[in-house]
Parts: structure tokens; C-alpha cells; sequence
């Protein structure tokens, strides 16, 4: 009986909530739109009736004198932010799980709705109640900056990038909460503090409540860090009225408007005006989780699996042509260039080296199929699950130098051998610094440049479970792999025939299959990527062994 009490309790609440707020909009609509009738008919066209503005912020002009600037990213430094449900719906999949995703989007018809503040407070409840402090640390370090300087305002980021150059502190005070912008504000903007709403926790774990302070009230906070006696020197903020509110308490304020704030050729960031080179990222979600994109994205999922599930067995079942021909039929796009064959071995003594830029765990696999040839693929490590799915051979490595070097050159002798000399995979337009283990080995050496598209799911993790990898990559509606075999390397450039250094080799190759794909070299390595997105070097202790994590 009380069960049912509670029930019926609660959805009156429900409908409450639902007709107030739906009639109180309504009203405000009504009144709005009278306002504005009456504010463009001609006997009210006196300047009493204006509502005061401040301008626009590409008026702002910064100098020395000035101390402090205050701002929000939300509607300010971020594009078409006017909802930030897509960062929390990041924060849900990748930090959370798919489910917890799943009642994320299943409460978005309430958001609609609710107040700004209960809508936030719900949004809040839903994605972190129960959610890891370190799971949050690694979405806000690994997931969230790509889609933030995807979304960066160009315009605003020049005022802020201005503003520190003269020595100005910048500040960020926002309703958003603080653990979900503090890094990425800090280390990419260079922000000197963020102010935010702080979440209540309980032993590492979130309650999915906001702490006793409540959601943060923007220019109540300014006044309580300022105090009474001082003021911030420059305000930006959007038209809304908290932005409006925080920025009245500056001796200069400026607004960000509607145009200035949507997408277009002056506001989006072009990758290289980036504040710092986006190398690393991790997370599943290869797209901006809007609303509708999450909703076809949860509406594609089951056929997604069944699809990924097809087409492995093509490509573990089917010979090399008709798997290639079949794949292309179920929505894979396979780009081949360069295989005419001109870099087989005629003596047969030793198998031919493929060296291959490494974008997922299927990059042999492709070649395989795209050559048509059976390949050996050494890997430093695997998952049991990827070892049993693998339509080819491969072999573990050790890591051991003299050791991995004994078993690649026994390898060779008997047939064509691809490494992937990164050592991990990269998503982004770069290449890692190759090892120059391969070079010692052969002079029979033919750079491979491949790389992937995908609009849904990424087919690489690194702290994700690794032996789904390949079937997020095939979960994608029309994955591409590009595959361009380029011609063998010149004796005069090898170690045994061209005394060349290993070294020389290596980065000869790596900056001609940079140059190929149009990617820029780097010197970063695998334990640079690990200790970015994992915080650790991609080792974990297994009974007191030292056990390197997939790659």
C-alpha cells in the first residue's frame, strides 16, 4: 500500500511539473511576444522602451592596467552550447556504461520541460549517481577535450589567449560542474581557476547529488570571490540573463551573441590553431552525442552488432578476394592503391617486411586481404579473444630486444612478416616514433601507409576492454580502411646494402608514410599515450610480474 502511495505521489509531482512549467513558458511566450509588438510599433520606438546591451566582445580592448577577466564556457568559449546534455551523455557512455546512456537519453522529453536548475539537477543525478571519482578523471582527461576543442569558439579563444599574453588571470565561473571543465580549462586555456558546481561523494564514488551549496549562481559567486571593494575588469557572457547578471557585476562588460556563438567559418578552430596538439584521445564515440545523433545511435546499436558479427565471419571464413568483395557488399569501404606486386621477393631465400602505420588491431588483417596473401603480424601482446578471431598467425613479442629481433628474423625465413614498428595505435594525424627493431632485420622492406574512417564507434581503446575493439570498428555503419602499399625501400636506404643505421631507416620510413597520408611525425611513443589517457605506462602487475596492457 505504501509502495503504491509513493507511486501515485510521484507522478503527481510528475504532471505538476509537467502542466506548471508548460503553462508558465507558454505565458512567458505570450508576454514576450506582446512585449516585442508593442516595442516595434511606432509609438514605442522611445529609447525608455530599450533594453540596455553591453557590446559585443570583439570591441573588448585588453591592456596591462587591466588585473581580472571572468567568463563562463558555457554559451561563451564553446559553440551551440546553449545544452551541455552532450557532455554529460559523454560523461555517461564513456565513464558510465551504455545503459546509464540509455536513461540519459530517455530523460531528455523531461528536460525539455523542467527549469534550467532542475533540468541540470536531473542531468547531474543520471550520469554520476554511482559513477568512480577516477572514472570521471579519466573521461575529463582522456574523452572530453577533443569534443571541447571541436567546439571551441576561434573568436573568444583569441580574446582569452590575448588576455594572457598581457598577464591577465582569467577566471571561469559556471553551473556546469567543476570536475567536468576544470581540466580541460586549466590545461588547454590556461585558465587560472574555474569555479564551479561542486558534486557531493561518498568513498570514491559520486552520490549524483550537488554538494550543500547548491548549483553555483554565477554572479553571486563573483561577488564572493571579489568581495564588496572590488569588481572583475571584464566580463563576457552570452545574452542570457546569468551571463547578463555576471557580467553587470565588471567595470566592462561584453556579450558573446547568438551569431557569434553558432558554428560558422570564423568561429570553428582549425586543427592547427589548436592551444595544444590533440595526439591522444580515448573513449568509444566517434561523434558529438547530440540528442537525435544518440537516439540513431541507440536505434542502430542491435543491427550494429549483428552486422559487426557478419562481418567477421567473412573475413575469418571467406578467401582473401571474395572477403574483400563480400566486406565491400556489407558496407565496408576498402581504399586500395599501390599493389602491383613489384616488391615480391623473386629469390625466395627471406619472406618480404611489411612496415605499417598503425591505426586499429585489424591493420594486418586489411593488408592481408588487400594483397591477398598469407601474413604472419607480430604484436607485443593481444587479447585471448582477438588471438581466436584472427583469420591470420600471429606471433606474441616479448619486448625483449634480442630476443623479439631472433624470433622476427625465424619468422621471415618462412614467408612475409607485417609489423607495425608505433607499437600502438594513433587516431589522430600522426605518427608515433617508429622502433627501429625492423630495420636490422631485412633489406627486403615495403612501407605500408594505412588508415581508417569511422562516424560512430572508435575500433581502438585505452582503457576500455581491448578485446572489443574490433567489433566497434565493424559496428560502424560504412567503416573505410585506406591501404597504400608503396613501393620497396631502395637498397642504397637499408642497413645491410646501403649501410644505413637503424635509426636512419626508421625515420626515413616514418616520414615517408607521414608524407604519404599527409600525418605529421612525432618523437612521442606508446608510454607517452598511456600515461596521457590511463595514467600509467601500460603496465599492470599480474602476481607480481611486470604485464604490458594490449595495445
Amino acid at each position: 500500500m505504501d509502495f503504491l502511495m509513493f507511486f501515485l505521489k510521484l507522478a503527481e509531482w510528475l504532471v505538476y511539473q509537467l502542466l506548471a512549467n508548460s503553462c508558465y513558458r507558454a505565458a512567458m511566450k505570450v508576454k514576450n511576444h506582446g512585449f516585442f509588438l508593442l516595442r516595434n510599433h511606432p509609438s514605442h520606438k522611445s529609447p525608455h522602451h530599450q533594453l540596455p546591451l553591453f557590446p559585443s566582445f570583439t570591441k573588448c580592448c585588453l591592456n596591462k592596467d587591466q588585473e581580472t577577466l571572468v567568463s563562463d564556457i558555457q554559451n561563451s568559449l564553446l559553440l551551440n552550447s546553449r545544452s551541455f546534455f552532450s557532455y554529460f551523455m559523454l560523461v555517461a557512455f564513456e565513464g558510465g556504461s551504455i545503459l546509464r546512456a540509455f536513461f540519459l537519453l530517455l530523460s531528455y522529453p523531461l528536460l525539455l520541460v523542467l527549469d534550467h536548475e532542475s533540468g541540470l539537477r536531473l542531468m547531474i543525478f543520471i550520469t554520476f549517481c554511482g559513477l568512480k571519482l577516477k572514472d570521471m578523471k579519466n573521461v575529463g582527461r582522456a574523452v572530453l577535450p577533443k569534443f571541447y576543442l571541436e567546439n571551441l569558439n576561434l573568436q573568444v579563444y583569441n580574446l582569452f589567449a590575448s588576455a594572457n599574453s598581457y598577464g591577465i588571470r582569467v577566471l571561469i565561473f559556471t553551473r556546469v560542474p567543476r570536475v567536468m571543465v576544470e581540466g580541460f580549462c586549466k590545461e588547454y586555456l590556461s585558465v587560472d581557476d574555474v569555479m564551479g558546481t561542486e558534486l557531493h561523494s561518498i568513498g570514491g564514488y559520486f552520490s549524483g547529488f550537488v554538494s550543500s551549496s547548491g548549483v553555483l549562481v554565477k554572479h553571486k559567486a563573483v561577488k564572493e570571490w571579489f568581495g564588496n571593494d572590488r569588481k572583475p575588469d571584464i566580463g563576457v557572457g552570452s545574452c542570457r540573463l546569468h551571463d547578463q547578471l555576471l557580467i553587470s557585476q565588471c567595470k566592462e562588460g561584453y556579450v558573446v551573441s547568438k551569431e557569434e556563438g553558432k558554428r560558422s567559418a570564423r568561429t570553428i578552430m582549425p586543427r592547427e590553431k589548436y592551444p595544444k596538439p590533440l595526439v591522444f584521445h580515448d573513449g568509444r564515440l566517434a561523434f558529438f552525442p547530440t540528442p537525435l545523433e544518440t537516439l540513431c545511435m541507440f536505434l542502430w546499436f542491435p543491427l550494429g552488432v549483428l552486422l559487426s558479427i557478419i562481418r567477421l565471419c567473412v573475413g575469418i571464413f571467406l578467401p582473401y578476394h571474395m572477403s574483400r568483395i563480400v566486406g565491400g557488399l556489407t558496407g565496408v569501404n576498402i581504399t586500395i592503391q599501390g599493389c602491383d606486386y613489384s616488391w615480391e621477393n623473386k629469390n625466395k631465400q627471406t619472406g618480404v617486411l611489411f612496415v605499417c602505420t598503425h591505426r586499429t588491431l585489424l591493420d594486418p588483417v586489411f593488408l592481408t586481404m588487400t594483397i591477398a596473401k598469407p601474413l604472419t603480424a607480430v604484436t607485443y601482446s593481444l587479447s585471448k579473444m582477438s588471438e581466436m578471431i584472427s583469420p591470420i598467425k600471429t606471433v606474441r613479442l616479448t619486448r625483449d630486444r634480442k630476443q623479439d629481433g631472433d624470433t622476427m628474423h625465424e619468422l621471415l625465413s618462412e614467408g612475409d612478416l607485417v609489423v607495425c614498428p608505433e607499437g600502438t595505435t594513433c587516431r589522430e594525424p600522426y605518427l608515433l616514433r617508429f622502433s627501429s627493431l625492423f630495420a636490422e632485420l631485412t633489406d627486403e622492406i615495403v612501407p605500408v601507409a594505412m588508415n581508417t574512417h569511422v562516424t560512430m564507434f572508435y575500433g581502438t581503446t585505452a582503457s576500455g576492454l581491448k578485446c572489443l575493439d574490433p567489433i566497434f570498428f565493424l559496428m560502424n555503419p560504412r567503416p573505410g580502411y585506406h591501404v597504400q602499399v608503396l613501393g620497396k625501400l631502395a637498397k642504397e636506404l637499408t642497413c645491410g646494402a646501403g649501410g644505413k643505421s637503424s635509426h636512419e631507416v626508421a625515420n626515413y620510413i616514418q616520414k615517408k608514410l607521414a608524407d604519404t597520408l599527409g600525418f605529421e611525425c612525432t618523437n612521442l611513443t606508446r608510454k607517452d599515450k598511456y600515461l596521457m589517457l590511463a595514467g600509467n605506462q601500460g603496465i599492470v602487475e599480474d602476481h607480481g610480474k611486470s604485464k604490458r596492457i594490449p595495445f
